[in-house]
C-alpha cells in the first residue's frame, strides 16, 4: 500500500527551534519537510515554490507575525492548512489566527508524538481543536462579543435551515459529532453531512470557526 507523503513547512524565527522540528518530524515516514521560513514574510514565496500540504507555524516572529500570514495564506485559493506552534494555550493572536482559517494549535512544548499526529490530522482535514479547548478559547480570550460582530454573526447563521443551525449551536457548546447525532436523534454521517454543508454556506474552513461565529452571535451560555 503506497503511503502518502505529507508536504510540510515549517516557519518559525528561532533556528534551533526549526531544527528541532525538522529534525522530529523529519524522522516520519510519511512526513516530507520542504522547507523552511524565519518570517511570515517569507511564507508566500515558499508556498508557491514548494506546494506544501500543511505549514506548521509560529505566531510571534519580528517582521512579519504568523497571524498576518496565515490571514494571507488562507484568503488565497487552494490554501495549505496551517497549524499554529505557541507557548499558550489561551492567547488572543491563537484565536484570531483559527477565526483566519488556522486548522488548529499545538503547543511548543507537546511531546513529539503528539505533534507528528497533530500534523497528520491537519493533513487529513481535521481541526486540532479539541471541543474543551475551543470553549476556552472562547470563554477567557473573546470577551463579550461587539455589536456589529453580533450582528454579522446572527445574519450569517440565519442563512442555515433549521437543522443546520441545530447543529451549528452544538458545534457552538462544544459538543462531538457523537454527542450531536445523541442530542438530536441523527446518525454521526447525517451530523457529518450538516457540518459539510454549514461550512460550504458561510464559506468557513472548519468547525472551529462554525464554534466562534456561535460564540459572535452570543447563543452560548456561559453555563454551557
Amino acid at each position: 500500500m503506497t503511503t502518502t507523503i505529507i508536504r510540510l513547512l515549517i516557519v518559525d524565527d528561532d533556528p534551533l527551534v526549526r531544527a528541532g522540528l525538522t529534525f522530529m518530524l523529519g524522522g516520519a515516514d510519511d512526513i516530507e519537510i520542504v522547507g523552511e521560513a524565519s518570517d511570515g514574510s517569507e511564507v508566500d514565496a515558499l508556498v508557491r515554490e514548494r506546494t506544501p500540504d500543511v505549514v506548521l507555524m509560529d505566531i510571534r516572529m519580528p517582521v512579519m507575525d504568523g497571524l498576518t500570514a496565515t490571514e494571507q495564506l488562507r484568503a488565497r485559493a487552494g490554501a495549505p492548512e496551517v497549524l499554529v506552534l505557541t507557548t499558550f494555550h489561551a492567547d488572543e493572536q491563537v484565536l484570531r489566527a483559527m477565526r483566519a482559517g488556522a486548522a488548529g494549535f499545538v503547543l511548543k512544548d507537546t511531546p513529539p508524538a503528539e505533534i507528528v499526529a497533530a500534523v497528520r490530522q491537519v493533513a487529513a482535514g481535521e481541526p486540532v481543536l479539541s471541543p474543551a479547548v475551543t470553549r476556552q478559547l472562547m470563554h477567557h480570550v473573546a470577551g463579550a462579543p461587539t455589536g456589529v460582530r453580533k450582528d454579522t454573526a446572527t445574519g450569517r447563521l440565519a442563512r442555515l435551515a433549521e437543522r443546520e443551525r441545530e447543529v451549528a449551536l452544538a458545534v457552538g457548546r462544544g459538543s462531538s459529532n457523537a454527542e450531536i447525532a445523541a442530542e438530536l436523534f441523527m446518525s454521526v454521517p447525517t451530523v457529518k453531512a450538516h457540518v459539510s454543508r454549514i461550512l460550504a454556506k458561510l464559506d468557513l474552513n472548519n468547525r472551529v470557526q462554525i464554534a466562534l461565529l456561535v460564540h459572535d452571535a452570543d447563543l452560548v451560555a456561559d453555563g454551557d
